[in-house]
C-alpha cells in the first residue's frame, strides 16, 4: 500500500521498491514506475499501484483418483506481475488517492486464477492415478503437470504474470483411508520390532546359556582337579603311612635286635657273674672245708654280730631282770 500525505489540497504519494506505481491524469501517463515519489491532485490523478516481488500463493484442493478416492494436494505456487503495465490494464489495481489502499482485491483474482488453473491440471493427473501410486509418485507427477501446465497457460502472460516455481507440499488421502494404509505398515513395524526383540531375548538366553554352561563344565573342572587332589592327598597320606609304618617296622627290629643284643649280653653277663659265684662260693667252701668247727661257730657269730642293728644302751627293767634270774635258777638246779 503506497503512503500518500495531505498538504492543502495536494496529495504526496512516497511508493515502495517493490511496487511499480502508475499516475495518469487526463488520459495521459505522468508518472510510470517503482518506487516513485511525487505530488498530485486527488480530484484530477488516476493511480494505480502493481507489485513487483515474488509472491507465495498457497493453495489446498481435494481431488479423485482413478479408483475413487479423495485425496488432499497442498501446493505452493510462486509468482511475479512481470508486466506491470499489463496487468493493470487487465485488472484493477487502482488505489484510493487519500488512503492508499486498493479499490478492488486484484491479488485474490490472481490467486483464485492460479489455484483453479493448477487444479484443473493436477486433477487432470490424479483421475487418472490409482491412490497408492498417487501416494508412492503423486507429488511428482502433480508438480511437474502444475507446472507445465501453467507455463501453458494463456491467459497468464496476457495478464502480465509469470509463474517462478511451484512446489507441491504434501497429498494426503482422507483421514479412514490413511489410517488403513498405515496400519499394514505399522503391523510390519511392529512385526520388525517384536522379531529384534525376540531376536535380542533370543541373544540374550543364549549368552547366559553359554554363561551356565562355562560356570558349569568349570564346576566340573573344579570337581574333577578338587577329586584328583583328595587322591592325590589319599595317596601321599598311604604313602606317607607306609614310610612310617616301614619306618617304625625298622626301629623296632632295630629296637628288638637291640634288645636281643642286650638280653644275650645281659645272659652272658649273668651266666659270667653266676660262674664267677659259684667259683667263688665253691672257693669259699673250699676253704672253710679244711677250716675247724669251733673257728666256723666263731666266724659265723662275727658274721651275725656285723648283721645285728647295732645297740647303744640295753636297759634292764626290774621285770626282765627277775625273769632271767628265774631262768638261770632253773638251769642250774637242772
Amino acid at each position: 500500500m503506497a503512503d500518500i500525505t495531505r498538504r492543502l489540497g495536494w496529495r504526496h504519494l512516497r511508493g515502495a521498491p517493490t511496487a511499480h506505481v502508475r499516475h495518469h491524469r487526463g488520459g495521459q501517463l505522468l508518472h510510470d514506475g517503482p518506487g516513485l515519489s511525487f505530488w498530485f491532485r486527488a480530484l484530477t490523478a488516476a493511480l494505480s499501484e502493481v507489485p513487483v516481488d515474488d509472491r507465495e500463493l498457497a493453495m489446498t484442493f481435494h481431488a479423485r483418483t482413478s479408483d475413487f478416492q479423495d485425496v488432499a494436494v497442498q501446493a505452493t505456487v510462486t509468482y511475479r506481475i512481470s508486466d506491470p503495465a499489463l496487468a493493470a490494464a487487465r485488472l484493477d489495481f487502482s488505489i484510493d488517492p487519500d488512503t492508499g489502499a486498493w479499490r478492488g482485491t486484484p491479488l485474490e483474482q490472481l490467486g483464485t486464477l492460479l489455484t483453479e488453473t493448477a487444479q484443473q491440471h493436477a486433477l487432470d493427473v490424479l483421475a487418472r492415478t490409482s491412490l497408492s501410486a498417487a501416494l508412492m509418485d503423486g507429488v511428482a507427477a502433480v508438480r511437474e503437470r502444475v507446472t507445465a501446465g501453467l507455463a501453458t497457460e494463456p491467459r497468464l502472460p496476457a495478464t502480465g504474470i509469470e509463474v517462478v516455481a511451484v512446489r507441491v507440499v504434501a497429498l494426503r488421502p482422507e483421514p479412514e483411508v490413511e489410517r488403513a494404509l498405515r496400519t499394514p505398515a505399522r503391523e510390519q513395524i511392529q512385526q520388525e520390532a517384536d522379531r529384534a526383540t525376540y531376536e535380542r531375548r533370543a541373544v540374550a538366553v543364549e549368552r547366559e546359556r553359554t554363561i551356565a554352561e562355562n560356570e558349569l563344565a568349570s564346576q566340573i573342572e573344579l570337581a574333577r582337579r578338587e577329586e584328583q587332589l583328595v587322591e592325590q592327598r589319599g595317596t601321599n597320606a598311604r604313602r606317607e603311612a607306609e614310610e612310617h609304618a616301614a619306618a617304625d617296622a625298622v626301629r623296632a627290629g632295630a629296637e628288638a635286635a637291640r634288645s636281643v643284643r642286650l638280653a644275650h649280653a645281659e645272659a652272658e653277663g649273668a651266666q659270667a657273674v653266676g660262674a664267677a659265684r659259684a667259683q667263688a662260693q665253691a672257693a669259699w667252701l673250699q676253704v672253710h672245708t679244711d677250716v675247724d668247727v669251733t673257728v666256723l661257730h666263731a666266724l659265723t657269730a662275727s658274721r651275725l654280730a656285723e648283721n645285728l642293728p647295732r645297740i647303744d644302751s640295753v636297759t634292764v627293767s626290774p621285770d626282765v631282770l627277775t625273769g632271767l634270774l628265774a631262768k638261770l635258777g632253773t638251769r642250774d638246779r637242772a
